[in-house]
């Protein structure tokens, strides 16, 4: 081991980690000590000391707690709520450098480390290889999956593992030539972090990584470190002085500034770099395979198409996204053509150039003479430079124009040479390429900048619409009373005489719809919607937005109705049965789930629906519909939909609200079965789109894990999932992490296409998981639906209604019923609320019991049974480690505080039957994950995570504490108001404010909140 490598290591180390922490715990110490005085600090301590050593709440804490909280005034529990808030930031940012450097180091050590591959049960490859692309030999196994591969999740570390298990390499090019990994950004801020508290936390980080190397080198000055350190102190003092919560709500183009953060400071001009992983471990080990494209790992984005419950996303909005997104892009592009005339200072004295490049010069002479006549004297006989000032001024002409489109204003410069598609402007980078290669030169920016334009284009993401079923329906509704079209209302139909009308009308080009909209507000935004979904097509092309998700999509209708309306925006055209437009349903509840494949089913068998994803009748055999009409066919755009793909997405996080974790997560398993299944029948190729969440009951947690377990053939190369609130900060936030993220998730795709254990497919097991699943969903259910008194708890013992005042997001905490019931509630403010009391509740309950029974049948042999699934099904190891990875996050003791603090006195003894049945479903739980994993204690298996969640919990518990107290100070207030009489000294906005950083606070300490 070299001396390099072994500094490495030693940095990398706990020992460097716990020093990290102290460090920065000296710092808080230093700035509260300056800011708030020794008394602070030494309270914060007391607290903090009141902790069990894995940082849970004891029975005799909560008193010396409550008592030394209580003596605080305002300012103090709000002093005392922002420095533990700010600990855990701290916190967070010391765990992500530190898991930023174990994934380098893992990375680099993929190489050195070979797999050994040995006595292992049969892997079963993939179903859909020919006979001559049958491997070889046979007998190696599934434990791979979750062993070596699962401990390094890099490129490195697949390619050796799929040549030592022998998997064809025809098989292996065929995946990558089709792969297609899609992350998608959504509007569902869970993430509360301010946008200037983000800039504060980079500057954090790049003073850390200065002291890293002021320590580390050699050659480095005693007093660099001591500076590094003050400055450290400044910034963490400023950040101290800023306030962590938003002054407004933020609107939705606000929130499309957040998601765009992370692209500037990261993700463009990081993602080459994952392009060149892949394409350099490929050949090490494949050399004579072909790369994927580079655009393999692709954006999408729901931040300002997103309308699902959100009448602040209106058409324009969207509009100004996508324009926004194109400035950000093309701002980027600028600056790299700019570099790019510096770099390329290539004399015609000294190199060759090739006539192509010679003729686009004259070509452009005569289209921007001006800048001909500026700049032909400087460069000459620096052919590169010429022709990069052109492309310059072309992009700034395209950026000019893009600026008068947000403002939809007329553009003064229509008539000035711009490139209408990054096409045209790629097509000029790889003409100076190809005449580079040909000279015997290169140019690693100009790579870089190809790599990010093929990627990206002019578009940055590809916009989804969504939207809820119902206002569809309700919008036809609409327009056919307006039209008397119908002899009975549209809403009052069947599904069968929906169905039947709908297919009949989407069989002719008559317009349905008049130019001028004379309908209501909500069923005009529908139809203008579409409208928007058309004009961006026209204008950035169909790669902009092709995509319109149906939410709570329960019937055939529900998607006919959207292919309808598409028609009407022209769309879709009826008699070519082409269209640009996917239609994606949605299931999300359990029942949506199971009956998922009865509709997929039903429309693969309408020859129209067949036909529009196939590219039209003509692809297709089926007969065209008379074509005797004059009518010309629709100007849709040139471009077209992927062939014979159907996308359709699972929601995770409303099958969770509706029927428990364990349920939630076999329906969805199952339903990925039978939809691949019912796919292959009439030859259609399946993408599943994973509806995931930041916190475990919303389908968040490990992707590299969830992926594996995966069943069958499900994946086949195409993923598509869903990054969501904090998940954005904790993933994307630093580059190495970035890379790293999207290598996993990779390299998951790719290991879980080619390779399967077989599991799934063992009928017995899946009986066994049906039964567990039924019986946890039943007592879910007998809490959550039907426990009398479960409502008043929730709305009363957390936080819910303070949290829909966090000036968080755009889109209200409830859909628009105007009650306050849980089908209203979103599941976000849903598993939010159970996160900041610590019950954790949908990420768990339920899974006790469903255990539990089925052990009571035989304890002994099912106790092995279960033993046995954890250690070689992907899918309930997943499971169980959820569960566990969320119990060691549960406080129950702290819990019980809530209930005891903030229960009205008249309905304690009720709320306390409540929280004994949770409590004990809790114990139950746990005991019964501890006998079927082996561990003594919760996530012994991963020490790492072990380590992080204990260190979080011991804070966290003050933190509680606080919360509770200023909690019910607020809600006295508001008592008091109520009747009247007020004897509070602090105002309703301080105890808001105080409640509000609390919640702040915790969030930030549990990590995956909602």
């Amino acid at each position: 081991m070299s001396a390099d490598t072994i500094d490495v290591v030693l940095y990398s180390s706990e020992l460097f980690l716990r020093h990290r922490l102290q460090v920065v715990e000296e710092l808080w110490e230093s700035v509260l000590r300056q800011e708030c005085g020794q008394k602070m600090v030494d309270l914060l301590r007391q607290l903090r000391d009141l902790c069990s050593p894995e940082g849970q709440t004891t029975n005799g804490q909560a008193s010396s707690a409550v008592e030394l909280i209580e003596q605080l005034n305002i300012n103090e529990a709000i002093r005392a709520a922002r420095a533990f808030a700010l600990y855990f930031q701290l916190i967070n940012i010391i765990e992500q450098e530190y898991e930023q450097k174990q994934q380098l180091n893992r990375y680099t050590d993929a190489d050195a480390d070979s797999s050994e591959v040995d006595d292992f049960p049969s892997i079963i490859y993939s179903t859909n290889q020919r006979e001559d692309d049958l491997p070889i030999t046979k007998g190696f196994g599934s434990d791979i999956l979750t062993t070596q591969v699962k401990q390094k999740g890099t490129f490195a570390a697949l390619f050796p593992l799929l040549f030592q298990l022998n998997v064809p390499p025809q098989q292996i090019q065929r995946l990558i030539s089709q792969l297609d990994v899609r992350l998608v950004f959504t509007a569902h801020p869970t993430e509360i972090v301010r946008h200037t508290i983000r800039d504060k936390q980079r500057q954090v980080v790049n003073l850390l990584q200065q002291l890293d190397a002021s320590e580390h080198r050699a050659s480095a000055y005693p007093w660099e470190a001591a500076e590094v350190r003050e400055r450290l102190l400044e910034e963490i003092r400023l950040w101290w002085r800023t306030d962590e919560l938003h002054q407004f709500k933020p609107t939705v183009l606000d929130e499309v500034d957040y998601a765009l953060h992370y692209f500037q400071e990261v993700l463009f001009d990081g993602i080459p770099q994952l392009y060149k992983r892949f394409k350099y471990n490929l050949s090490q080990t494949f050399p004579w395979l072909e790369p994927p494209s580079t655009n393999f790992c692709s954006f999408g984005s729901w931040v300002g198409s997103d309308r699902d419950g959100n009448p602040s996303v209106t058409p324009e909005v969207t509009w100004k996204t996508a324009c926004y997104q194109r400035k950000m892009l093309l701002d980027r592009y600028i600056q790299s053509v700019k570099k790019l005339i510096e770099l390329l200072s290539i004399s015609m004295h000294w190199s060759d150039v090739l006539p192509d490049l010679l003729e686009s010069l004259e070509l452009d002479q005569s289209q921007l003479s001006e800048v001909y006549d500026a700049l032909a004297l400087r460069y000459r006989q620096e052919p590169y430079r010429l022709k990069l000032s052109y492309i310059l001024t072309r992009l700034e002409n395209t950026r000019d124009r893009n600026l008068s489109l947000y403002n939809r204003e007329t553009p003064s410069n229509e008539d000035a040479p711009m490139y209408r598609s990054g096409a045209d402007f790629l097509a000029e980078l790889r003409l100076i390429q190809r005449n580079l290669t040909e000279t015997g030169l290169s140019c690693q920016e100009l790579e870089n900048l190809i790599c990010q334009v093929e990627i990206f284009d002019f578009n940055l993401t590809q916009l989804d619409i969504r939207q809820e079923s119902s206002r569809h329906a309700d919008a036809l509704n609409e327009i056919l009373e307006y039209l008397q079209v119908l002899p009975q209302s549209y809403n009052d139909l069947t599904e069968e005489e929906r169905v039947a009308w709908l297919t009949t009308e989407l069989q002719t080009r008559r317009p349905l719809i008049p130019a001028e909209l004379p309908f209501s507000e909500k069923t005009n935004d529908v139809i203008e919607t579409f409208r928007v979904v058309r004009s961006l097509q026209q204008e950035f092309g169909i790669n902009i937005c092709q995509t319109y998700i149906i939410s709570m999509c329960r019937d055939v209708s529900d998607v006919l109705e959207v292919l309808l309306l598409a028609k009407e925006a022209r769309l879709f055209d009826p008699l070519i049965a082409v269209g640009t437009i996917q239609i994606v349903p949605l299931f999300e509840t359990v029942e949506d789930l199971q009956r998922s494949r009865s509709v997929m089913r039903q429309l693969f068998e309408l020859p129209l629906y067949r036909a529009l994803l196939a590219g039209g009748y003509a692809k297709t055999k089926v007969e065209t519909i008379d074509a005797s009409s004059p009518s010309l066919p629709l100007p849709l755009p040139s471009a077209s939909l992927t062939p014979n793909l159907q996308e359709v997405m699972l929601g995770y996080s409303d099958s969770n609200k509706d029927s428990g974790f364990l349920s939630s997560n076999w329906e969805i398993h199952k339903a990925q079965k039978s939809l691949q299944k019912i796919a292959e029948e009439y030859n259609v190729n399946l993408r599943i789109f994973h509806g995931r969440g930041g916190s475990v009951g919303r389908g968040g947690g490990p992707a590299y894990e969830a992926i594996l377990a995966q069943p069958g053939n499900s994946i086949n190369g195409r993923i598509k999932i869903t990054e969501q609130g904090e998940v954005l900060a904790s993933k994307y936030s630093l580059l190495d992490l970035a890379l790293y993220h999207m290598e996993t998730i990779t390299t998951a795709v790719i290991q879980a296409s080619l390779l399967r254990t077989g599991f799934d497919d063992i009928e017995p097991w899946n009986e066994i998981m049906e039964e567990l699943s039924a019986r946890s969903r039943q007592h879910y259910r007998s809490l959550i639906y039907e426990q009398p008194d479960f409502i008043d708890f929730f709305h009363q013992v957390t936080p819910i209604e303070e949290i829909s005042q966090l000036q968080i997001s755009s889109r209200p905490a409830r859909r628009p019923s105007g009650k306050k019931d849980l089908s209203s509630l979103r599941a976000i403010p849903w598993v939010f609320s159970w996160t900041q009391t610590r019950f954790l509740l949908p990420s768990w309950y339920g899974v006790g019991t469903a255990l539990q029974e089925f052990l009571d049948e035989k304890p002994e042999e099912h106790l092995k049974l279960l033993r046995y699934f954890y250690l070689k099904w992907p899918f309930f190891k997943m499971v169980v480690s959820k569960v566990e990875m969320t119990l060691a996050k549960v406080d129950i003791q702290m819990g019980r505080h809530y209930v005891q603090e903030l229960s009205n006195p008249e309905d304690k003894p009720r709320f306390e039957k409540v929280f004994d049945q949770i409590a004990k479903e809790f114990y139950l739980t746990r005991d019964l994950v501890l006998k079927i994993t082996g561990h003594q204690k919760l996530l012994d298996g991963d020490p790492i995570l072990q380590r992080s969640v204990q260190l979080r919990n011991g804070t966290i518990v003050p933190l509680g504490f606080i919360q509770v107290s200023l909690l019910k100070r607020l809600r006295q207030y508001k008592s008091a108001t109520t009747s009247g009489v007020i004897h509070s000294r602090y105002s309703k906005g301080e105890l808001l404010r105080g409640a509000l950083l609390t919640i702040n606070g915790i969030a930030a300490g549990m990590r995956n909140t909602g």
